[in-house]
This record gives structure tokens, C-alpha cells and sequence, in this order.
């Protein structure tokens, strides 16, 4: 009986330890199996899109739209709001905000969210643009535009003389005009960013697009998260006084830690604000949609951002980096800004 009893025993106690063997092993698999990354003709989610990406179709009576739209066909301009298909058109442009896209409608790079076309060498970009849109803007009852544009790695400095010839038009036509622009990386080139940080701009704004780990999945082989973060700093750097701003697309398989430590690399490198948005595929040709993020989620995002400093978050899943709303608040940070710094100015010299 007794060496029955210890018979039982010893193979219990060997099935314990292979049980315990077995879930370390399963936990060591589960922990360094592949994370998830976004893929070109990957299944969407099946639950199919949500009711809060509804919005109003563009146009209407009343509305600065048609407006717009005639102003930018007149002068041959074009828009990344049209360009990119954005859901917020109709938003904004009834609003009377539009971002103007500079350098062209063609990009030299391929990155797999985006349905703007195209090419190893674009067109030339229009001399002429500048004046252009200097005189689009006066045109328009705004009192804040966002410039933007394709990649140009064809250009020399990557087209950022030609923002800055843009910027300065801008001023002297309206110069209380607060002025954006949301360029490219020029390449990692910081002379460029120089250039561009030093024109009269009012916010520097560059997408980091989306979180480390999976920017090889996102971006064009050239653009990078480092590389992204010091351009951002570099303008800081450089003109202290701009007000520096990055976007994260949500949705593409990022996991909330990754999403935060994004957060928090930026604020390392003085980046003001952050707006962060749901990745919604353009076209069947482009990174499938891995999961849509639900308003509470981003509404967390939003006040962990806060916490660790920044000036302002927009998040939601209709928000784009170029965001009527976000542009709203900006105006009103910035004078109110501009007004302490002249009271305090004041009182250094009197």
C-alpha cells in the first residue's frame, strides 16, 4: 500500500512539474509570437464599419464650400483635403477652413495608407504657386490656413524654400493670418527645416503617422520614427517661439502601451500638440483596417496625452491632423499666448 500511495504521489507530482513546464513553455511562445501589423488585402473587421464615422456630405446652401472650391479651381490649386479623400471636407470647408496643398498633386514616396498619386519624378512644381495662394487667401474670410504638401525628394531641399517663399507672401497680404504648415521629413535634411522654421510660420506640424514598431509596415522606406521626432525638435530648436504638432494614425495594430510610449517620446522631443485619428482605407490597394477604435478609447488617449503635458490633444475617430476644430482651439492658445507675452514684455521694460 505504501508503495502504491507513493507510486500515486510520484506521478502526480511529475505530471505538476510537466503541466508547469508546458504553460512557461506556452507563455514564452505567446509572448514572442509576431505582434499584429497592418496588411494590403488583409480581412477587414467583420463587425464592417461604425455608426459614429457618419458625417454630413459637403455643399449645401449657406456654406463657404462652393466658394472654396471655385477660388482653388480658378487659381489651379489643389487641396489635400480632396487629394487624400478626407471625411471631414464638408466639415471644415462649410466652416471655411481648407488646407492648401503646395509642390504639386504627386508624392515621391509610397506609403501604403496613402491615396495621393504617385511618382519617381513629379511635374515641376508651379513657380507662381506662392502668389497664388497669397492671393486665394485674401480672397477667403479665414483667419487661419494650413499649408501642406506631397513628398519632394526630387528637390534639392525638398521643397521647404518654397513653403517659406509661400509663409512670407501670406504675411504681408494678411499678417495677422496664423499660418500652419504640415510638411514632409525633407529628408532628415535640418538645414531645410531651418529654412521652414525661420519663415514667419506660426505651427510646425510633421506626422509621425504611427507608432514605432510598425512604421515599416505604414510609411515609405525613407520616412522613420527617429528621423520624424528630430525634424520635429530640430524646428523647436530652431525657433522656439513655433508651436511644433504630430498625428498618430489609430487602428493599424498598435497596442495602447506603444501608443503612450509614442506619447511620451514625443513630449521628450518638445512637441506641442497631437492629434490622433482613426486609419480608414482609402481603397482596396491600401493597408486593410485592423480594428476601429471606440470614441471612449480615444477620449482616454486624450487625457493620458494631457497628463503628460501636451498643449492640446485632439482625439476622436473622425480627427485628422488638419482638423477645423483643432485649428479653432490653436488660434485661440496662440493670441492668447501672444497677449501674455507682450504684458509680460511691458513690464520688463517699464
Amino acid at each position: 500500500m505504501t508503495l502504491l500511495y507513493l507510486s500515486i504521489v510520484l506521478c502526480l507530482c511529475t505530471c505538476a512539474s510537466y503541466t508547469l513546464q508546458f504553460r512557461a513553455h506556452l507563455s514564452l511562445v505567446m509572448s514572442s509570437s509576431p505582434s499584429i501589423v497592418p496588411r494590403v488585402g488583409a480581412d477587414m473587421p467583420t463587425s464592417g464599419r461604425p455608426n459614429w464615422f457618419h458625417v454630413p456630405a459637403p455643399g449645401g446652401n449657406n456654406t463657404k464650400y462652393n466658394e472654396l472650391k471655385a477660388t482653388l479651381k480658378d487659381l489651379d490649386l489643389h487641396t489635400v483635403c480632396e487629394e487624400a479623400q478626407c471625411p471631414n471636407i464638408g466639415e471644415c470647408w462649410n466652416g471655411g477652413t481648407g488646407t492648401i496643398m503646395l509642390l504639386g498633386d504627386t508624392c515621391t514616396r509610397g506609403c501604403k495608407f496613402c491615396a495621393v498619386k504617385t511618382a519617381a519624378k513629379p511635374p515641376d512644381p508651379d513657380p507662381f504657386e506662392p502668389f497664388k495662394t497669397a492671393e486665394a487667401l485674401k480672397k477667403w474670410d479665414l483667419n487661419y490656413v494650413v499649408l501642406t504638401s506631397v513628398d519632394r525628394d526630387d528637390m534639392p531641399d525638398g521643397g521647404a524654400s518654397h513653403f517659406a517663399n509661400t509663409v512670407e507672401l501670406i504675411k504681408q497680404v494678411k499678417p495677422k493670418m496664423l499660418v500652419e504648415c504640415l510638411v514632409s521629413d525633407f529628408a532628415g535634411d535640418l538645414n531645410a527645416v531651418r529654412t521652414l522654421a525661420l519663415s514667419g510660420l506660426d505651427v510646425y506640424a510633421h506626422n509621425v503617422e504611427t507608432v514605432e514598431r510598425l512604421q515599416k509596415y505604414v510609411r515609405d522606406h525613407r520616412a522613420g520614427y527617429t528621423q520624424s521626432l528630430s525634424v520635429l525638435k530640430h524646428a523647436k530648436e530652431v525657433n522656439p517661439k513655433v508651436y511644433t504638432k504630430t498625428s498618430l494614425m489609430l487602428g493599424l495594430g498598435e497596442t495602447k502601451d506603444e501608443v503612450i510610449q509614442s506619447m511620451k517620446d514625443m513630449r521628450a522631443h518638445s512637441v506641442d500638440i497631437l492629434t490622433l485619428g482613426q486609419y480608414l482605407r482609402p481603397t482596396e490597394h491600401h493597408l486593410s483596417v485592423v480594428e476601429y477604435i471606440t470614441p471612449e478609447l480615444f477620449n482616454w488617449y486624450k487625457a493620458e496625452g494631457e497628463k503628460l503635458g501636451f498643449r492640446y490633444v485632439a482625439a476622436g475617430p473622425l480627427v485628422r491632423s488638419s482638423y477645423k476644430a483643432g485649428e479653432y482651439f490653436l488660434e485661440n492658445m496662440i493670441h492668447q499666448d501672444r497677449v501674455k507675452d507682450a504684458v509680460t514684455q511691458r513690464k520688463y521694460y517699464f
